[in-house]
């Protein structure tokens, strides 16, 4: 039994060995001149006016949660269209009414205001 799991061992030793040595080989390769230009926070190209630690609006966490919850609400679309032959007519059908759901969702969010970003 321990003899099926050499490969495994094998690959963790390979990666184990192939992370650091990619990173010392990087940093031995890469120009190390540090300025207070490229130390300073990127974002979206407009420079930095205030504390990094400043608080954002609600607004954000709900657009990033609004698009979790679709994201995975699609995924479900995948295995679904791997067995769409074998489901049939109430396979069809259940699609359907999920994603009448979801579009109902995304609806009421757009008309509560909730992807508008100004």
């Amino acid at each position: 039994m321990p003899q099926n799991y050499i490969p495994i061992f094998i690959f963790v030793a390979v990666v184990g060995a192939l992370i650091p040595l990619t990173l010392v080989l990087a940093k031995l390769v890469r120009p190390d001149n540090p300025n207070r230009t490229k130390l300073m926070p990127y974002e979206c190209g407009i420079d930095p006016v205030d504390n990094s630690r400043g608080r954002y609006t609600v607004r954000y966490y709900i657009v990033a949660i609004l698009f979790v919850v679709f994201d995975v609400e699609t995924i479900f679309l995948f295995p679904w269209a791997v067995k769409f032959k074998a489901l049939g007519t109430f396979g069809l059908v259940e699609m359907l009414i999920f994603l009448l759901i979801l579009i109902v969702g995304y609806i009421w969010m757009w008309q509560k205001g909730a992807l508008e970003w100004v």
